[in-house]
């Protein structure tokens, strides 16, 4: 009998796993590494649009290739390929994911949830222990100690999440811009600002595809970037072999160290310029979440890394000869019989890039609203099997008037180069810092080995970010200003909704003590079921006692939701829901704790079915008498009801100035202009009862 003839052998299970690897390989092309790939258009110019000119001899250009060969091979392939991969959150990457990993099992975070007994989900980390280390357990202890350590720590992970966020301004501007001034190679006549003119087209086409979802056009960006990897790598060999065979020389670290000694401070400062070759490289862990760690590993060091290499060697060999052409090196160097089929297919694998990071855009401020850490907009989910494929209108055309207003500012690529270079090494470094927590305390390794980490690695990125530091005012001020806007923004919403949750559990009421009062409120039950959304995991919302006090009434079936969200990527569908009794049977009362994840889509319109069909099986497993179900289908046969709290929060009159600009000006501002959690929750408008209280944090 051949063992090898049914579906479930070994051998074709190994198949079937090679078959998945390769798909998820080609189709990480397109979603991963358009901006990584795309970068070779404007290194060599941004790294030379400075003080660093080029001199008779090879020793710039040669000490440029080096460092861009050796940046690419530890930021890229070793820091993120090797190991930062391997610190996913249950299959989730990103910056979020290590601080979710890090709240959950070393409990350093600040959004550490006070509901402990509702953490634990059957997807969580069940991987063995290993022994605590002196390291882990002082670490633990200084961060339980000092509860600034996690404010700070909370603050550095959405400082590089804001910058992510800039990212997706910067990126497409960049990218296009870069693209389309290429056009000014073959027509130098052409001024600026019809270059800047046809950037704002692709860059609005590029936006008002975004409702389509990436899942609809999907099939076309690996295509795009297989097609313009090949190009630049065999463009790369052409003028290699072509113009200067021994560039091969420059992969030497040698020609760092003279690039540094004879080019000194103006050396330092075009590193500014070579920091762009890196640029998606945290897509590679922030996209884990579509993709699977060996997929990612394959394209990376299978196709990316040796085509890009080729292709910043080849522009190197075409500039030692032609060093007039600097300032247009990339498409100097194409052949002219080929030069329209690769300006077409750079222009084509811009917007793949920008995509990547729009996309990745979307994703992120999903997950801070998860969080509790964004402002209610509102999330399409435009897959149903890739959950992370979200659209967000607000965000999308808020980017879109950001990109044009810095495509028009600044026209060239020079400052925006600046911008750009700051903002993807802070992200960067702030990996490597909680790289560091996750070595000591996630896997127990010592402390020298986290420390050799943040050498090898940190040492890097620092001596980029000092470099892009000191452009600020030629346009690195740009990064910052949007991620302090967007970092404000977090605080104060994530600040205002903890005051508001606190004021919450402080006031709620005890439920015996108000049923204790319904003699002598009158208080009636109508028919029908009623849902009382709050933050309160058990006992009774304020606002629901308001209520009752001013009108003695309430559905003859009442469940008490809460909304809970967990530190980890998703919550099983069997879990999410975890219904109790309160009270006796007669007074049919339910509490109902809904968990998700900061992945899990919140915006499904079946929460209403789900929530009745859980609370009946809950009846059932409680072997009471089928009437009670009856009761249940009865009573959502008259009619269901949302209460939900309309609350205005106001700092307390003695509060510090800084604390009332943040609560009554701020946060109110926020709340009153973005989405209404009730609009955000999907509430039929003619099932919704919202209850006014003032809440004085």
């Amino acid at each position: 009998m051949n063992i090898d003839s049914g579906t479930g052998t070994p051998r074709f299970q190994s198949l079937r796993v090679y078959k998945s690897t390769l798909i998820l390989a080609y189709q990480s092309f397109g979603v991963v590494y358009g901006d990584l790939s795309i970068s070779p258009i404007y290194v060599y110019k941004s790294t030379f649009s400075g003080r660093l000119q080029l001199h008779e001899d090879d020793d710039e250009i040669f000490g440029v290739l080096s460092l861009v060969f050796w940046t690419l091979t530890l930021i890229p392939l070793l820091k993120y390929i090797i190991f930062v991969l391997g610190a996913d959150d249950n299959g989730e990457g990103g910056t979020f994911a290590l601080y979710s990993l890090l709240c959950r099992r070393a409990k350093v975070g600040l959004l550490n949830s006070p509901y402990i007994a509702y953490e634990q989900t059957s997807n969580c980390d069940t991987e063995n222990f290993t022994i605590e280390t002196n390291t882990s357990a002082l670490i633990k202890e200084f961060f339980e100690k000092h509860h600034s350590s996690r404010i700070i720590l909370f603050l550095a992970v959405l400082l590089g999440t804001s910058m992510v966020i800039g990212d997706g301004v910067l990126t497409p501007t960049m990218s296009v811009l870069s693209a389309v001034s290429g056009v000014q190679t073959k027509v130098p006549n052409l001024h600026e600002n019809y270059t800047v003119f046809i950037a704002c087209i692709v860059i609005v086409g590029l936006f008002s595809l975004q409702h389509y979802g990436t899942h609809r056009v999907g099939f076309l960006f690996a295509p795009v970037l297989i097609a313009w990897l090949v190009c630049i790598s065999a463009v790369g060999i052409y003028n290699i072999i072509l113009w200067n065979p021994h560039v091969f020389r420059a992969l030497s670290p040698y020609y760092i160290y003279n690039f540094f000694k004879v080019r000194g401070k103006d050396g330092w400062s075009s590193l500014g310029g070579i920091v762009l070759c890196i640029t998606g490289a945290e897509a590679m862990f922030a996209d884990l979440g579509h993709f699977s760690k060996l997929s990612l590993r394959m394209a990376f060091t299978g196709v990316v890394y040796p085509c890009l290499i080729l292709a910043y060697m080849g522009e190197a060999a075409y500039l030692s000869k032609h060093k007039a052409d600097l300032q247009r090196s990339f498409y100097k160097a194409i052949p002219e019989f080929i030069f329209w089929p690769v300006f077409i297919i750079a222009t084509l694998a811009t917007v793949v890039g920008s995509q990547a990071i729009i996309s990745a855009t979307f994703s992120i401020i999903s997950q801070c609203r998860s969080l509790k850490c964004f402002p209610c907009v509102k999330i399409i989910h435009k897959s149903s099997e890739i959950h992370g494929q979200v659209y967000i209108p607000e965000v999308n055309w808020c980017l879109m008037v950001l990109c044009l207003a810095v495509t028009i500012g600044f026209k060239d690529t020079e400052h925006i180069g600046n911008a750009y270079g700051l903002a993807v090494i802070t992200v960067m470094f702030v990996t490597t810092c909680l790289m560091f927590l996750v070595i000591t305390t996630i896997w127990k390794r010592t402390t020298l080995a986290a420390l050799s980490f943040v050498a090898i690695f940190g040492s890097v990125e620092l001596l980029y970010f000092s470099s892009c530091l000191v452009k600020i005012l030629r346009g690195g001020w740009l990064p910052l200003l949007i991620s302090l806007i967007v970092l404000s923004m977090m605080c104060t919403w994530h600040y205002g909704t903890s005051k508001k949750q606190d004021f919450e559990l402080q006031n709620k009421v005890c439920l015996d003590q108000l049923l204790s009062l319904s003699p002598s409120l009158g208080i009636v039950r109508v028919p029908g079921i009623g849902l009382v959304c709050s933050n309160v995991s058990y006992g009774v919302p304020p606002m629901f006692a308001h209520f009752v006090t001013n009108f003695p009434a309430f559905h003859r079936i009442l469940i008490f939701v809460s909304m809970q969200s967990l530190m980890v990527p998703k919550v099983p569908p069997h879990e999410q829901f975890m219904i109790s009794r309160i009270g006796p049977p007669e007074y049919r009362l339910f509490q109902c704790v809904v968990r998700y994840g900061y992945k899990d889509d919140r915006e499904s319109y079946e929460f209403e079915n789900r929530l009745i069909v859980r609370v009946a099986e809950f009846l059932q497993c409680e072997g009471l008498k089928e009437n009670n179900v009856r009761e249940l289908v009865e009573a959502r046969e008259s009619g269901v009801a949302y209460m939900i709290g309309h609350t205005c929060v106001v700092a307390r009159r003695p509060s510090p100035l800084l604390k009332k600009v943040a609560i009554d000006f701020v946060y109110g501002f926020l709340r009153r202009n973005f989405r209404r959690p009730a609009v955000a929750l999907g509430i039929p408008h003619e099932a919704l009862i919202e209850v006014g209280m003032v809440y004085h944090v």
